[in-house]
């Protein structure tokens, strides 16, 4: 384990959304067992501090933007700037959608018409499809773009159903879930197979072996466990078991706990959210310099082929800080003479 790597990778966006998603995902299904007896509004408390952070933080990188005409012509910061923005009219068209689905859930008769509610959702999902072509020119990643494209036709079905436009039980209305839970299984599948595959292999050093096998192992505990929860959920909508839904989001809560212990090693993100305009780890450092200590050191089991008595030895090693190497000036240093001393006759 080394806390500077661990650090250095850090992806802050993704680590708040899935942080929030999990203790949402834990408010909801308590408030549907009538575990909890709060309002909506209270149990979306979550999804209103991420979405909260999200503007905030645009209005202050925008800001720093517009203050400083010179950091747009530094390195790719146009193009930083402007996936922030488009990020941003993302999370809006969500929290259109997220107001409306609580104000009805909030409401004993549902007080808008459920495709009306989705229509936000749907219109993400046209726009998602242009911003994931804009990504791949640009390098950007697109996760939420791409999910939302990809399930268009599942909010469809979702307002269709909730509205009783349509009477078809659960399973069928999970259709699109469940060919995109397939292609991920297909996935998962070659990627476990890969990794067993380069394990066999000599010509792979160790820390690719362990890369692909740390990616195949967090690829199983993120599709495994949501597709049982799907399976779970359909049937409890349909009526085949009366699970509380605390227990049947369990699987969930292990995906999104996966996806949180992900964050840390996902790296990427964007350094003009609050206009930081640097890695958040370099960042985080500079605003609290005592974490350099804890940064800079990591732990590491070795194997000592010496010894044939001990297989592994547990080691600790301190990573001196290299930035103090670079302040040592290069000027010459004066050369001062041997002074020897001589003992007299």
């Amino acid at each position: 384990m080394n806390l500077k790597n661990i650090f250095r990778d850090f992806n802050p966006s993704k680590f708040l959304v899935f942080t929030s998603l999990l203790v949402f995902s834990l408010l909801f299904a308590l408030r549907l067992d009538d575990t909890i007896q709060w309002s909506y509004w209270v149990v979306f408390l979550p999804i209103w501090i991420w979405k909260l952070m999200v503007v905030l933080g645009a209005l202050t990188g925008s800001y720093i933007w517009w203050k400083n005409p010179h950091y747009r012509v530094e390195g790719n910061n146009y193009v930083q700037f402007k996936a922030m923005v488009i990020c941003t009219g993302m999370h809006l068209l969500l929290l259109m959608f997220e107001i409306l689905a609580c104000d009805n859930l909030e409401s004993q008769h549902n007080r808008h018409p459920w495709i009306l509610v989705f229509i936000p959702l749907m219109c993400m999902s046209v726009i998602s499809i242009g911003i994931c072509v804009w990504a791949v020119k640009n390098d950007r990643s697109f996760e939420l773009e791409l999910f939302s494209s990809v399930n268009i036709l599942q909010f469809i079905f979702f307002a269709l159903r909730l509205d009783n436009t349509i009477d078809w039980s659960w399973v069928i209305v999970f259709i699109p879930i469940w060919i995109v839970m397939c292609t991920a299984m297909i996935g998962v599948l070659y990627a476990i197979i890969l990794a067993i595959i380069l394990v066999k292999s000599p010509d792979i050093i160790p820390e690719q072996r362990r890369g692909n096998i740390s990616s195949a192992i967090g690829y199983a505990f993120l599709v495994i466990p949501l597709l049982i929860f799907e399976i779970l959920l359909t049937n409890r909508l349909d009526g085949d078991n009366h699970i509380k839904y605390t227990a049947i989001t369990v699987p969930l809560f292990i995906s999104l706990i996966t996806l949180i212990c992900l964050a840390f090693g996902a790296k990427g993100g964007n350094c003009w959210w609050f206009g930081i305009r640097k890695d958040f780890c370099q960042f985080l450092l500079g605003v609290c310099p005592f974490l350099q200590e804890y940064g800079n050191i990591s732990y590491s089991l070795q194997n000592d082929d010496t010894d044939p008595e001990e297989n592994i030895v547990e080691t600790a090693k301190v990573d001196m800080c290299q930035s103090k190497k670079h302040h040592i000036s290069d000027q010459p240093r004066a050369v001062v003479p041997v002074i020897s001393i001589e003992t007299p006759d």
